[in-house]
């Protein structure tokens, strides 16, 4: 599932007439980076939703081979992280799946990420196996942190006052588990990671490389300086 739907409001001036998976960085729009990693890692098939610009987001997409595109339409109402997958359910068939936001990068280190996070996830255990780097080496982020994680893998969200060393890379492999009993239009995922962790089935990977977090203008820049820094 690759999360595509977003307004990008930070992002503006850069989307003001386009949607942010196709703001490009060096060169290559947002979210080819993210399908061709899945393509990468064997995906066959990525489910896309879209909603605004989604008519330049469809025609982008069509020109791809790999993975094979099926959209999951929003046009008519923005339903958010949460009720965007709940809408795609009966497209992404009946077992966990890598869910991606269509605008994070980052740069693989040893192993592909995403090949760690299928490794790693155990669905006897886990409802949510999120990819979370270290908030004190990733390009673009200034935040608190999201969470915390036990030696373990298991996952605390981060309280109000706190600050935590590590942030959601927007990379996950989540179980259809997670969404049952989810609530209804729009949501957030995030009420299901909460849920999950309560109940000791959300786990955490540390990102091996390095992860860029391309929210505003500014960042598009600081992420294509650390791209090529990555190819010389």
């Amino acid at each position: 599932m690759v999360m595509a739907a977003g307004l990008g409001t930070r992002m503006r001036p850069l989307t003001d007439n386009m949607p942010k998976p196709l703001v490009p960085v060096a060169g290559k729009p947002l979210i080819d980076f993210v399908l061709d990693k899945l393509a990468n890692a064997g995906v066959t098939t990525a489910v896309v939703n879209v909603h605004y610009f989604a008519d330049q987001i469809e025609q982008h997409l069509a020109a791809r081979k790999e993975p094979n595109i099926v959209i999951s339409n929003e046009r008519p109402r923005l339903l958010g992280t949460g009720g965007g997958v709940v809408n795609a359910l009966p497209q992404l068939g009946g077992g966990p799946f890598f869910h991606v936001n269509s605008d994070t990068l980052w740069l693989d280190g040893v192993s592909p990420n995403l090949d760690r996070l299928a490794a790693t996830f155990d669905p006897a255990r886990m409802d949510a196996l999120l990819l979370l780097a270290a908030t004190a080496n990733s390009i673009g982020y200034s935040g608190r942190g999201d969470y915390a994680m036990t030696p373990d893998g298991a996952l605390r969200r981060r309280g109000e006052r706190d600050v935590v060393p590590f942030v959601f890379a927007g990379v996950a492999i989540l179980s259809p588990a997670l969404f049952k009993d989810a609530p209804a239009g729009d949501f957030s995922l995030t009420t299901l990671f909460d849920r999950a962790s309560e109940a000791g089935r959300l786990a955490g990977l540390r990102l091996d490389g390095l992860w860029m977090h391309v929210g505003t203008p500014d960042a598009v820049t600081a992420a294509e300086t650390a791209i090529r820094a990555s190819a010389a």
